[in-house]
């Protein structure tokens, strides 16, 4: 568990082995069964997650009841309910596994104290924001500027383990299509390869 967690973040910042250690009784190691959920819409949301092996997804329910995808995080990614996190909110969004998973959480009094304790630790946590942030705001620009096949094209090849992982309806919920337009588009494009 640590030395994912430990390369995870020194990517990012110098730190060194004897702080991490120091700093590893804030997080706890988790299993979560698929379909488990982490982060449930209209409840407390008081953890954030790392995952070290599987795959989480954040959804809301729509007004018909369908379910609405709108982050993914695989290994080495950090998801919660950022804003019901940090401002001890309900939850607006659910974060439920994808498939078995195995994450690190630490709970918000624990992030504070470890941040306290910890101050280069702000800059890794902003950096993982700051570019979480950046791909949401690059999904919704190409929601409105490409096509749904040059959107599904370019999220193949920006995320190619994602496409291999998510389950199609799944996938379809995040890209903004029916399970079976998705359908089509990868039979389509199955047939412009042979």
């Amino acid at each position: 568990m640590s030395d994912i967690l430990f390369q995870h973040i020194a990517k990012h910042i110098n730190i060194s082995s004897n702080d991490f250690a120091a700093m590893l009784p804030y997080f706890r190691l988790l299993n979560v069964k698929k379909k488990e959920d982490l982060v449930m819409e209209g409840k407390p949301c008081r953890q954030n997650y790392f995952v070290l092996k599987g795959s989480l997804r954040m959804f809301f329910l729509t007004e018909n009841g369908g379910e609405q995808t709108i982050q993914f995080a695989i290994e080495n990614w950090w998801m919660t309910d950022v804003d019901a996190f940090s401002k001890g909110k309900t939850a607006s969004f659910t974060v439920q596994a994808m498939e078995h998973a195995e994450v690190i959480s630490i709970s918000k009094e624990d992030m504070d104290q470890l941040l306290a304790a910890y101050p280069f630790m702000e800059r890794y946590f902003r950096m993982i924001y700051e570019r979480a942030y950046a791909a949401s705001l690059f999904r919704v620009k190409y929601i409105f500027q490409l096509s749904k096949e040059q959107f599904y094209n370019h999220f193949a090849s920006q995320y190619p383990a994602f496409i291999q992982r998510i389950p199609q309806k799944i996938l379809a919920s995040f890209l903004g299509f029916t399970p079976e337009y998705l359908s089509e588009l990868r039979k389509k494009q199955a047939l412009g390869k042979k």
